[in-house]
């Protein structure tokens, strides 16, 4: 019996083009997203639910909600 997996939906952060500017730390309604030494935004998948809300706030457009298997 062959093993079925679930999609899930994350964010994913192109940490190159990220300016850092905290907009999608603003939206994350599970505390999700972190500026990281003041660098770049990072997402911490295990709070992450995938709703978009940082992609579509980010000024940048550097956020992308990306199907996973788990």
């Amino acid at each position: 019996m062959e093993k079925q997996f679930r999609k899930k939906r994350k964010a994913f952060v192109d940490g190159n083009d990220c300016v850092a500017c905290g907009c999608c730390v603003k939206v994350c309604p599970k505390h999700a997203v972190e500026v990281w030494s003041g660098i770049m935004a990072k997402v911490d998948m295990d709070k992450c639910i995938g709703c978009g809300k940082c992609a579509k706030e980010c000024p940048a457009s550097v956020i992308e909600i990306r199907e996973v298997q788990l």
